[in-house]
């Protein structure tokens, strides 16, 4: 999928008021680019293509939120609109069965509830983009998780550090209820999560304190689809280019809540030392 940058480029600049010929001056290019670009004649370089969406931005023009209002005006009853922050461009049909397993809840095609969310996890790559996603769950079975003790146990499973437990009835009982289903939503577990339910499977701190500690940095929810019958529900829907100053943006806004989150986990630590189990106690 291409990006929908013939209407964009005609967006942004009608938005700015300005005529083809002033917008190709503040560019830097000729005003026949903008022309023939704006009507699909060229294909836009990639020069072009971080002039434009920088320069739209640089002037307060968020034409990727601003689409992401429009689809959610247009969705239709029963839909859900998503976002998947893509490292590079999504080549084929979406598979379920050519992601990592040692993701946050095993192989899958994963998506998130906001745009802002999907940004934040690509914003270090240099070909990196968000799709747009139309999901539509009808017929469809869910498994919801949330910040609790079978949240974590499951992520500690997936991401490889319960070996020594994998054998016991807990948690292959886990690991069969995280596949009975289609499509998953659940809170999202970054890498800083995971060190702190790291933290709980090395026996350093109780469940309690584990899950106030995650919900303390709680970063939304996340749909991990599962199903092939599940991902025939999804659709790409647009392929928004993400110029470098709006991935610097949201990468400055992410380590603002970082702060904020890491200073809420220290006092989350305090607060309920003592409270809850350790994993030891649970899979004695």
């Amino acid at each position: 999928m291409e990006y929908n940058f013939k209407q964009d480029l005609k967006a942004i600049r009608e938005i700015l008021g300005l005529t083809q010929m002033e917008l190709a001056e503040r560019l830097g290019v000729e005003q026949k680019t903008i022309s023939r670009n704006e009507v699909g004649k060229n294909e836009p370089t990639s020069k072009l293509l971080e002039q434009v969406y920088a320069y739209a931005f640089e002037h307060n023009i968020k034409i990727n939120k601003l689409k992401e209002m429009l689809w959610l005006d247009d969705l239709e009853s029963g839909h859900k609109l998503l976002f998947h922050g893509a490292k590079s461009i999504i080549e084929g049909n979406i598979n379920v069965h050519i992601g990592r397993t040692n993701n946050d809840l095993g192989q899958g095609f994963y998506a998130g509830e906001s745009y802002e969310q999907a940004i934040s996890f690509i914003s270090g790559f240099d070909k990196s983009s968000v799709y747009f996603l139309d999901f539509n769950d009808k017929n469809l079975k869910c498994k919801k998780y949330e910040v609790n003790q079978e949240w974590m146990m499951t992520i500690a499973y997936y991401r490889g550090v319960l070996e020594s437990y994998e054998s016991h009835p807990v948690v292959k009982g886990l690991i069969s209820e995280s596949r009975d289903c289609d499509y998953i939503i659940a809170p999202i577990a970054d890498n800083r999560m995971f060190q702190i339910i790291n933290s709980f499977i090395d026996g350093e701190i109780t469940d309690e304190q584990c899950k106030h500690c995650l919900a303390a940095t709680h970063l939304g929810s996340q749909y991990v689809f599962v199903s092939d019958r599940a991902i025939e529900q999804v659709k790409l829907v647009e392929r928004c280019y993400i110029s470098n100053n709006e991935k610097e943006y949201y990468k400055n806004l992410r380590a603002e809540d970082t702060k904020l989150g890491d200073d809420k986990v220290k006092l989350a630590k305090i607060q309920y030392r003592g409270q809850g189990k350790y994993i030891d106690e649970i899979l004695s």
